[in-house]
């Protein structure tokens, strides 16, 4: 009988190769550029693999290595050597591959991810984390780069990226969908990057994924049979990474469901038509002929060694997140903002730090300080980043002062400035870099809290309104509101909606 989707649970791991940032290539002194422009300008007869020469191991790729399976709780391995990956293809000029076999630089690690759904929730629980297992790290050269034309179909290859470190890291079958999986490598080119290891910028290359796929089911003992695995090759996008698994997924169950075999094949992504198609027959480990290479010398690690690099380790993306919900009282999606753009992040405590010294300093009562803080970020992350295309905001291009923006949010806070005054005050300061001070005096923007004033403001209105009073009377809480901003717009936004409420009430 064939088996029926219910059956079937989804197994999937992941490979992520990673461009490494350094400034030479992997096992030559050619320049490491990702930019450079002009094919086979950094090239040299050890990356061209001319007869005779010898590589030579780059010693910051090999630490970048280590400082990645240390963020991930890896074992790093006191010894480590490199192998030759027998295979023939026209990026790779050797006719082999420098990889790393079964003495990887990295062992076994993981790293605890959380549920897409639990960045809407205010509080998640801890226990909802899911742990990914990893399998190892390795360090490898990148190859050659083809260039496909389809005028006279022609390939012409680029050396430039022959050589680059590279980095794999390889997951156990750990995952169960393809939003799991993306989460899961979100989650490491985040750490790439506060690690400063690469940009990690999919759309240049510099970070590659390949998803091995498969259907299990669990027999007997509740053990879990694994099914045959696919392989999708170079998914250059997360949301690609999402949506060519869930399609593999749900390829494999209907071939199942129709009582055939899966073939053990390496597919790939067409992204216009949104479907995987195959491409060769997937190779085992012994195709590739591992042999360790003898050109270089095994690598051992001492304490001392791994222990200097486990003192450059950063605050991680995890401990950040978590760290400024409890700090701060920010939600998981608000920190997640924070984390992710680092810049913001850094300006966002330097302007908590500036209302900290205020609230010491006798500017507030402690009791006041988480209302104070929501003041300031909800104006950070709605009006200010608002001004920023796409978010990218950095301190360098920004003219507002963390102390500025920190001087704004007191105003807000002891004045309570009707917002659209606000939002006039920090469009200006976006604008000029001015203190918000001088900008309330040359704009004429201070706050209304005379109450006579704002009194025969309020029997203007009411005078000029009789049909709203009498709507108001009958009942109908609208009239009140179109009071209200009649009144307002004849204070010219200056004063407080709620104190224009209460003696529109006390004089109706």
């Amino acid at each position: 009988m064939p088996k029926t989707t219910k059956e079937l649970i989804s197994i999937i791991g992941l490979e992520i190769h990673t461009e490494l940032k350094t400034k030479s290539k992997m096992f030559c002194s050619c320049k490491n550029d990702p930019e450079e422009k002009e094919p086979n300008k950094n090239t040299c007869p050890i990356c061209l693999a001319h007869p005779g020469t010898l590589p030579t191991i780059n010693e910051e790729a090999v630490k970048k290595v280590i400082k990645t399976g240390l963020a991930l709780n890896c074992v790093i391995n006191k010894e480590s050597k490199f192998d030759r990956k027998n295979y023939f293809y026209p990026d790779l000029p050797k006719g082999y591959q420098i990889s790393q076999y079964d003495l990887p630089i990295c062992g076994k690690g993981y790293l605890d991810i959380l549920n897409e759904n639990d960045f809407n929730k205010e509080a998640p629980e801890l226990s909802n984390l899911k742990r990914i297992n990893i399998t190892r790290i390795h360090l490898e050269e990148d190859t050659a780069r083809l260039l496909h034309s389809a005028k006279d179909d022609s390939t012409l290859v680029d050396f430039n990226r022959a050589g680059i470190p590279l980095m794999e890291l390889v997951t156990d079958p750990d995952l169960r969908t393809g939003k799991e999986a993306r989460k899961f490598a979100e989650e490491i080119q985040l750490l790439l990057r506060y690690l400063d290891i690469s940009d990690a910028d999919m759309e240049k290359g510099e970070m590659r994924i390949e998803a091995n796929i498969s259907l299990g089911t669990f027999g007997k003992n509740n053990e879990l049979k694994l099914g045959t695995k696919v392989e999708i090759k170079n998914l250059n996008s997360f949301r690609v990474v999402e949506k060519a698994i869930d399609f593999e997924l749900k390829r494999q169950a209907e071939v199942l469901a129709k009582g055939e075999k899966v073939v053990q094949e390496t597919r790939g992504w067409v992204d216009a038509e949104g479907k995987t198609i195959s491409q060769r027959e997937k190779e085992e480990a012994h195709d590739y002929r591992y042999f360790p290479e003898p050109d270089l010398v095994p690598m051992i690690f001492e304490d001392k060694f791994i222990e200097g690099i486990k003192r450059e380790l950063p605050e991680l993306p995890w401990q950040k997140r978590f760290r400024f919900r409890e700090e701060y009282g920010l939600s998981l999606k608000e920190a997640d903002l924070f984390v992710k753009n680092t810049d913001l992040g850094e300006y966002f405590e330097k302007m908590i730090s500036e209302l900290d010294d205020w609230i010491d300093s006798g500017g507030a009562k402690k009791d006041d300080r988480e209302k104070l803080l929501k003041t300031a970020k909800n104006y950070l992350t709605t009006e200010f980043l608002g001004f920023y295309k796409e978010n990218c905001f950095s301190e360098n291009n920004c003219l507002i002062t963390p102390e500025n923006f920190a001087e704004f949010a007191i105003l807000v806070f002891k004045n309570s400035y009707p917002s659209n005054i606000a939002k006039q005050i920090l469009a200006q300061m976006f604008k000029t870099g001015e203190d918000p001070d001088l900008i309330i005096e040359k704009n004429g923007l201070s706050v209304l809290n005379d109450e006579s004033v704002i009194k025969n403001i309020v029997l203007e209105t009411i005078k000029e309104n009789p049909k709203a009073i009498e709507d108001y009377k009958k009942g109908k809480e609208n009239a009140l509101q179109f009071l209200i901003g009649k009144a307002m717009a004849k204070s010219k936004g200056r004063a407080t909606p709620d104190l224009v409420k209460k003696i529109i009430q006390e004089n109706l």
